[in-house]
């Protein structure tokens, strides 16, 4: 992915704030059903021209917001927690505090350097994407079925990783302490640079690791062991992992796929005694070292932790950060997501074309209309069950009396 030329940014986002940018759906969802004080109490950072990094931005209301992004015009927007007051007055309070902050996960490529051949670094490829894939939908399904969460809205970070935002009340109001056990639950892979095997399973294996591990045998075939050839010479570290008495077997042989077959012959192999308790487990730890989704749980644990905004352009790549629909990740593709330069020009091309045309969004001239559409319908869907939240609340009010 080329780099972007940030000599434009000055000119492009004003334009990009003024017109395109989803300022009042951003509003509805940080609102939470037209909750004024929660939108007023958040914390907004932005990275201005000159690599000027201002955090506790807050804005009373829509309007404000929208007219602050077009006169600063940020290169990055960070969003953070709800504070008990505005963040621009903390300082005059010694009772400056979050008490609410959706529960959002980050998932970077770069985590998987140890192991994808095809990228490193900032690059990313269909091949190493498919890491991304994997992950989205076992964490998209534990946190659905194990937890209960509904309102997860997945976000392409614009460069080589996505972010989860959990936007469910229950999730919102999670201490810290509540956020370190969600995200501890769905951390397996664990130790530094200089652990070789990173993971450990026990005698019985939790239901949530089994249902993983039926995902990812839908692909750790094509993925680890046709497309990255994790066992291939040039990958001789990633052996490390293995028992002592098995490595002189599978060094023995050629190529990934050879000693794939090896490994699981060797664990099959009920003539041999050889660590029987360890068999057993052998090929699960594996697929899971290199499929499982690789989490930054600071990032999870903590509710100061400030993430990017949807639809804010990333200063590296001039890609939009951009909803998707976690059940289409495999099929989404990053050199067709929309960057800064090609929405302005889809506008101007537009214009061009349809000189009589009135009342149009800008955003619906651009190819960031299905995207939009994306985060259109969760924000319905969202403020649709905070209607019925209250709904029920008033219900159980009038009961009582």
């Amino acid at each position: 992915m080329n780099e972007f030329d940030t000599s434009c940014l000055g000119d492009l986002l004003p334009l990009y704030y003024s017109r395109v940018f989803p300022t009042r759906f951003l509003h509805r969802w940080l609102s939470y059903g037209n909750d004024e004080t929660i939108f007023a109490n958040r914390e907004f950072s932005f990275v201005l021209p000159g690599d000027v990094y201002i955090r506790y931005q807050s804005f009373s209301n829509v309007e404000e917001f929208g007219k602050e992004l077009v006169r600063r015009r940020p290169e990055k927007i960070d969003i953070g927690a709800v504070y008990n007051l505005k963040p621009k007055l903390r300082d005059t309070s010694g009772e400056f505090q979050p008490v609410q902050k959706e529960f959002v996960i980050d998932i970077d490529l770069t985590d998987y350097d140890d192991i994808r051949s095809c990228c490193d670094g900032a690059k990313v490829c269909p091949k190493c994407w498919k890491f991304i894939g994997v992950a989205v939908e076992i964490l998209d399904v534990a946190l659905r079925q194990d937890f209960g969460f509904i309102h997860l809205l997945w976000v392409f970070s614009g460069r080589r990783g996505v972010h989860c935002w959990v936007c469910d009340k229950v999730a919102r109001f999670l201490d810290s302490s509540g956020r370190s056990a969600v995200i501890e639950y769905l951390n397996v892979i664990r130790g530094g640079e200089n652990q070789s095997k990173k993971v450990k399973l026990n005698d019985t294996i939790h239901s949530s690791i089994r249902r993983s591990l039926s995902i990812i045998d839908s692909y750790f075939d094509t993925i680890c062991i046709e497309e990255q050839e994790i066992f291939d010479k040039g990958q001789e570290k990633n052996l490390e992992i293995l028992p002592e008495d098995l490595k002189p077997k599978v060094k023995a042989m050629s190529g990934t796929r050879e000693r794939w077959n090896t490994i699981e012959s060797w664990v099959h192999d009920k003539n041999s005694n050889k660590a029987i308790k360890l068999k057993p487990r052998i090929v699960e730890e594996i697929k899971l070292q290199f499929c499982y989704p690789r989490l930054d749980v600071n990032v999870s644990k903590g509710m100061n932790h400030l993430l990017k905004s949807p639809f804010c352009v990333h200063p590296k790549t001039g890609r939009i950060c951009v909803p998707f629909d976690p059940k289409n990740v495999f099929a989404f593709n990053i050199t067709d997501v929309p960057s800064l330069t090609s929405v302005i020009n889809d506008i101007n091309t537009h214009d061009a074309k349809n000189t009589n045309a009135i009342n149009i969004n800008d955003w619906k001239k651009t190819s960031l209309a299905p995207y939009m559409e994306i985060f259109s319908s969760f924000v319905k869907t969202l403020e649709r069950s905070n209607a019925r939240e209250r709904l029920m609340a008033n219900e159980e009010i009038s009961m009582d009396f």
